[in-house]
């Protein structure tokens, strides 16, 4: 009796630091997130994070994997990314971004990191051509990253955060539908 408390009490634990990762690494970024930081909003002590994961890019794997062929949490999960692309992004991410095209470091691991969501988002997928439709999807997002908040088109101007998840919401929809 005693293991399966202490065994449903480490997972309540990894869930909680696995929830906690997945908050700061969508404020922070990876750069920007650390053990100590994930610790805290977890309510833990720093070793019990690696403790649980090992390493930073460990509990950053784990933090960023969708459910596999769950379309809907998919799509619910581009929604989220999209929401936090379209607000300020943090200073890690536009230093990244902006530096991807000059900086050979930065490009690789600008690549490293949307090969990773290809592969992710297309695993969550069904149909052949699951891994076009997470390419389609991932280079959009990243699209729509660049042309707001680097290139600062005018349309943006006279559209709102919320109608273009509105928008989104179609898109991501057809996205992850097998058609």
């Amino acid at each position: 009796m005693t293991e399966t408390s202490r065994d449903a009490r480490r997972a309540r634990t990894a869930q909680r630091i696995l929830d906690a990762a997945q908050q700061e690494f969508a404020t922070r970024g990876f750069d920007g997130a650390t053990i100590r930081g994930i610790a805290g909003v977890a309510g833990v002590d720093a070793s019990l994070v690696m403790q649980h994961f090992g390493s930073k890019a460990a509990l950053f794997n784990s933090a960023v994997q969708l459910p596999g062929d769950d379309e809907q949490s998919a799509a619910e999960h581009l929604l989220e990314v999209l929401a936090v692309r379209l607000g300020e992004l943090p200073p890690e991410t536009t230093a990244l971004v902006r530096s991807m095209l000059t900086v050979p470091e930065a490009a690789d691991s600008m690549r490293s990191f949307l090969d990773e969501r290809v592969d992710n988002l297309a695993r969550s997928l069904d149909g052949d051509d699951a891994h076009l439709r997470a390419l389609i999807t991932v280079s959009g997002i990243l699209g729509l990253t660049i042309t707001q908040h680097f290139l600062k088109l005018r349309a943006f101007d006279d559209v709102s955060h919320a109608s273009l998840l509105d928008a989104a919401r179609g898109w991501t929809a057809y996205l992850s539908s097998d058609s």
